[in-house]
C-alpha cells in the first residue's frame, strides 16, 4: 500500500487551478497503475475538519471531533496495489506525483497478530 501522508492544511495552500492539476497527476497515476495491473483500490481522504476520534480506554469513552490541534500531518488518500515486490512499491512510491508535495510511505499488508508466534 502507498500511503499520501501530507501536511495538515497544505490543501488550502493551493489555488482552484492548482489543486486540480495535482489530482489530474494523481487520476493519471492511479490510471496508469491500473493499466499495469497493479492497483487493487485508490481512494482520497478527506481532510480533518470533519474527522472523529474514537477511543475506548477502561470505563472511559473518548470521542474528538476534528480538526486536531496536534495533527501536523494527515493520511491524505492511498494507493492499494497487487501483485508487486517491496522493491517495485518503493519504485512506485517514487513516481508517484504526491512525493512532490507530501510523504509517500510503502507499507505491506498483515494481520495485526501473528498466530505462529503464540
Amino acid at each position: 500500500m502507498l500511503l499520501i501522508i501530507e501536511p495538515t492544511g497544505q490543501r488550502a495552500t493551493r489555488t482552484e487551478a492548482e489543486g486540480r492539476e495535482a489530482y489530474a497527476r494523481m487520476q493519471a497515476f492511479g490510471a496508469s497503475l491500473r493499466a499495469q495491473g497493479r492497483l487493487k483500490a485508490v481512494e482520497s481522504l478527506a481532510g480533518l475538519n470533519d474527522a472523529v476520534r474514537i477511543s475506548q480506554a477502561p470505563g472511559a469513552a473518548r470521542r474528538l471531533d476534528g480538526p486536531f490541534a496536534e495533527a501536523k500531518e494527515m493520511v491524505g488518500g492511498f494507493f492499494l496495489l497487487d501483485g508487486v515486490t517491496r522493491d517495485e512499491a518503493i519504485e512506485l512510491a517514487r513516481q508517484c506525483p504526491a512525493a512532490e508535495w507530501a510523504t509517500v510511505e510503502v507499507r505491506g499488508l498483515a494481520p495485526c497478530f501473528d498466530e505462529s508466534r503464540a
